[in-house]
């Protein structure tokens, strides 16, 4: 037996290091999660790229012990999100990997499935665990696990907002980090918290363009992101730009009339253009 599950991955409206409380929204660029038992009793990992296996083994571990069931499981995955980026790879990774092992074990020894927010607080739980996040990343979990928009209390792992997002294209530009005077200072990035409010009070009020473009400018100065691949994007017809999680990806939301001009125009940057969408889906069973 076997469990196949799509995990998105998720661009930032609020980022929520600085205060606690956050805003994603769901991408449509994912990570493949299959897993089934083999008769090793042991968990054997094969990501598809070249990465550490930890987090992988840790979340299948987290749901074996959930359940108090022992037995060996296999998992690989495929991926096209692009990893350590500020795009929630690693939200993708922990949710796909707990909901298909939750799957398979409730089916294999005919348990009850885990709930939606018992397979999110597993993976945060686990994330945190395995020192992949800072905050746990609720807004960035629950944006990759529903898919839609989500404004979010990451202290109290609440839910404020959570609905479908407006359907557009969505640009993500990945810098060439050795071309930024990137720094990742968290004390800087927490020195913006009264700054951070007011944008995330426009998320709050769901005005979450704009939302977005404040965010990305106050994290982009903090982190020593260009300003201006977002400001540009803007000044040719973007409905919102600015920089996800702690980069190197700044998202532009663009329509048919600009999508064209924000590629043209990103041209003139060092780096990598990758064209998505919004994804309202969320986390699939294949």
């Amino acid at each position: 037996m076997k469990k196949i599950v799509k995990s998105l991955g998720s661009a930032t409206i609020i980022n929520a290091i600085a205060s606690g409380y956050g805003s994603a929204f769901g991408i449509d660029l994912n990570i493949k999660c299959e897993v089934k038992t083999n008769n090793k009793n042991k968990i054997i990992s094969h990501p598809d790229i070249d990465v550490d296996t930890k987090l992988m083994d840790m979340c299948v571990e987290s749901v074996l012990n959930h359940y108090g069931v022992d037995c060996g499981i296999d998992v690989k995955t495929k991926t096209n999100l692009p990893l350590a980026s500020g795009l929630s790879s690693s939200s993708a990774l922990s949710n796909g990997v707990v909901y298909a092992t939750s799957l398979l074990i409730a089916d294999e020894f005919d348990m009850e499935p885990l709930s939606d927010m018992e397979i999110l607080k597993l993976a945060i739980d686990t994330s945190l665990d395995a020192k992949v996040t800072f905050t746990g990343s609720f807004d960035d979990a629950a944006a990759s696990y529903f898919g839609g928009v989500v404004v979010t209390d990451n202290y109290n792992r609440k839910l404020l907002i959570k609905e479908p997002m407006e359907e557009n294209s969505v640009l993500i530009f990945l810098v060439d980090k050795e071309s930024s005077t990137y720094n990742c200072d968290l004390s800087r990035m927490q020195l913006m918290s009264p700054m951070v409010d007011i944008a995330f009070e426009q998320a709050r009020n769901k005005n979450y363009y704009l939302a977005l473009n404040l965010n990305g400018l106050l994290y982009s100065s903090a982190l020593g992101y260009d300003p201006n691949i977002a400001l540009d994007a803007l000044s040719v017809g973007a409905l919102a730009s600015g920089l996800s999680g702690t980069g190197s990806a700044i998202s532009a939301i663009v329509n048919d009339k600009s999508i064209d001009k924000v590629k043209y125009i990103w041209s003139n940057y060092e780096g990598t253009i990758i064209e998505t969408k919004v994804n309202n889906e969320g986390n699939v069973e294949l």
